[in-house]
């Protein structure tokens, strides 16, 4: 559509930038790199919020339906007539509302790294890994085929093991970007082998034939069934394990908290706001699909989703270092927004949670880029991780208390913040349709409420600390971030999002469930009250409550040994029981056959070389005796 075709800008922009800071930000003093990377983001949020504006209240909806946009479509790869790989450009509904996220979270960590990174070494190198990212984000949400999607994904993976182990020289650094990288790839095979089945079973990558819900892709691969399931079943359940890995999904999660390694803006970016979402963006994005074709996947997800909501939250209770607190409670509110797909359906009255994961999903990327960068600053401030290091730091830090008390206020679900909102449309949606499901992730709630309280509390009351210097509020960079995410965190709940984001682009209006937010708010209350208990004033109540637990509470910390077991199936069984006896299976009887046959070849043409002397009488005495040979063997067997 002639009128969208400014959209191409954006990934050209990021593009561009990467390659200027990349390949020029070695001859350029540093400030100019990261100037360069915020303008560029600048006017990259700029065409995002004209593009969302004249979307929404313009031209995106036809007959009171917003519908599916092809900005760009160019071929790119052909397999055979029907079944080829397209580059281009897709808005509708949720990707332009990416869009708005991805720009206005990059943006904001841009400006705060200003500040942030202003002393580190490799400063042009950050800024072009950040354009890098961004880029490849925008690319993923953007794609108007699943093939392009992955070919993106791949990119953010690549982009965010750069980031993650940007200080290159900490052996954990390293160890955190490998980590992710292999995790992610993992689960990155199984999406694989979901598009080829996908587009095996359809005959096409194309997203809105795909999610068309008239058209033959709903009904392809129901007939045939594997263990009980249909194969398009399957292919969704494939393509929802790379959705897991990335998403960090009980048990793919056990990459994010040490990705946490990265530069703390980097942990905003991509770890709260945008790359561990892709997940919960993809489910949504083949949402038709799932819930018409394979509503068994869908259940599944609903069910993943909650354990991991419930699992993530219990550890993060007993975390220390506040960037793994933070890294847990966003892998326990990835989970809730898996639950709020997981219990939805394809209609404005059933489609409730697809809405209120999407809301849930915008609102959070606010709050969490908030919490992450208020932690930074309080990282920059008094130079740990480590809660027990902190304490009283209202007093230095006035602007980063009250953002992080915003942030905090947000998540646990209190009104107005945008929390509240966002939490009580999945909690609706859940009630609805799992009773059981309501109550377990009301649970989860009053626990996120308590562990960030405990993290809020344990920063900025707890006790009196002294310390060595004077913590004290970072530059202005640092500060605008904090204060335009804070007032994000606070208001965007009061956006009538059901109006503009819905399963089937119907719009509808949702109402406060007072029913149910009221008692919900109230749990939030209880794990805030809790919280304030254990960790306002500095006491041995916490201590006494670990004890009291006993191996439990040590079984938690410890984050229920997933890591360990891990690193036991990976070394004491792969590697030992698989790796090592087919290592020597490849180095004693593969590499013995050939290195056997070299040999005897070796001796052979040792023996034989002599023949090639270049003396006549050598070949006539050689020719004569072969010919006696022959002529004595022709008698032998004539005689028989």
């Amino acid at each position: 559509m002639e009128g969208y075709t400014f959209t191409l800008l954006i990934p050209l922009i990021l593009f561009a930038t990467f390659l200027l800071i990349g390949l020029a930000g070695g001859k350029l003093k540093p400030i100019i790199s990261g100037i360069t990377g915020v303008v560029s983001l600048s006017v990259v949020s700029i065409i995002s919020y004209i593009t969302a504006y004249d979307y929404f209240f313009v031209n995106g909806k036809v007959d009171g339906v917003f519908g599916k946009i092809i900005v760009y479509d160019a071929e790119w790869l052909r397999f055979t007539d029907s079944l080829f790989i397209k580059m281009g450009i897709l808005l509708d509904p949720i990707s332009v509302m990416m869009l708005v996220v991805i720009s206005t979270v990059s943006l904001m960590v841009h400006i705060y790294s200003l500040g942030y990174m202003h002393n580190e070494g490799g400063f042009s190198r950050y800024y072009s890994f950040l354009s890098l990212f961004t880029f490849a984000m925008m690319g993923l949400v953007i794609s108007t085929n699943i093939f392009q999607t992955y070919i993106f994904w791949e990119l953010v993976g690549v982009s965010s093991y750069l980031l993650i182990g940007f200080y290159y020289n900490r052996p954990s650094a390293v160890a955190a970007a490998k980590k992710a990288f292999i995790v992610t790839r993992f689960a990155d095979l199984g999406f694989l082998i979901g598009i080829l089945l996908l587009s095996s079973l359809t005959g096409t990558f194309d997203f809105v034939e795909l999610t068309n819900v008239n058209g033959s892709a709903i009904t392809a691969g129901s007939s045939v069934l594997f263990m009980g399931l249909s194969s398009m079943t399957w292919a969704l359940i494939l393509v929802f394990i790379g959705c897991a890995g990335k998403s960090a999904m009980f048990p793919l999660h056990i990459w994010l908290p040490d990705a946490m390694e990265g530069p703390t803006p980097v942990s905003a970016l991509i770890h709260a706001a945008t790359m561990v979402v892709a997940g919960v963006y993809l489910v949504a994005r083949l949402f038709p699909l799932y819930a018409l074709s394979a509503p068994v996947a869908l259940e599944m997800i609903a069910y993943v989703g909650a354990f991991t909501s419930m699992f993530a939250a219990i550890i993060a209770c007993t975390q220390t270092d506040i960037k793994r607190v933070l890294a847990f409670s966003t892998i326990s509110q990835i989970g809730i927004m898996m639950v709020g797909l997981g219990v939805s359906g394809y209609a404005a009255e059933t489609g409730l949670g697809f809405t209120a994961s999407m809301f849930h999903l915008f609102t959070h990327a606010m709050f969490k880029a908030l919490l992450f960068l208020g932690a930074g600053a309080v990282i920059h401030a008094v130079h740990t991780n480590e809660i027990s290091g902190m304490g009283g730091l209202r007093k230095y830090l006035p602007v980063t208390h009250i953002t992080f008390l915003v942030a905090c206020l947000a998540i646990s679900g209190i009104p107005p913040f945008s929390g509240f909102f966002s939490k009580d449309e999945i909690l609706v949606a859940v009630k609805e349709k799992d009773s059981f499901l309501f109550y377990f992730e009301s649970i989860v709630s009053g626990l996120s409420a308590f562990y960030m309280f405990r993290l809020y509390f344990g920063i900025f009351w707890n006790r009196n600390t002294t310390y060595e210097h004077t913590p004290h509020e970072a530059g202005m960079s640092m500060k605008i971030p904090l204060i335009i995410l804070a007032i994000l965190a606070a208001v965007t709940g009061f956006i009538p999002f059901s109006e503009f984001v819905t399963s089937d682009g119907i719009p509808f209006i949702s109402h406060i469930h007072w029913d149910i937010a009221i008692p919900a708010t109230i749990v939030g209350l209880i794990g805030i009250t809790a919280a304030f208990i254990f960790y306002k004033k500095e006491s041995d109540l916490s201590d006494k409550a670990a004890a009291s637990l006993g191996g439990f509470y040590n079984t938690v910390h410890k984050k229920f040994y997933i890591d360990e077991i891990y690193i036991f199936v990976t070394k004491k069984i792969i590697f030992n029981m698989v790796s090592t006896p087919v290592a020597w299976f490849d180095r004693n009887v593969v590499d013995g056959t050939m290195n056997g046959i070299a040999s005897v070849t070796n001796f052979v043409s040792e023996k034989i070389k002599r023949f090639q002397s270049g003396q006549l009488q050598q070949y006539a005495f050689v020719m004569v005796t072969g010919m006696i040979i022959i002529i004595a063997l022709i008698f032998y067997f004539l005689k028989n």
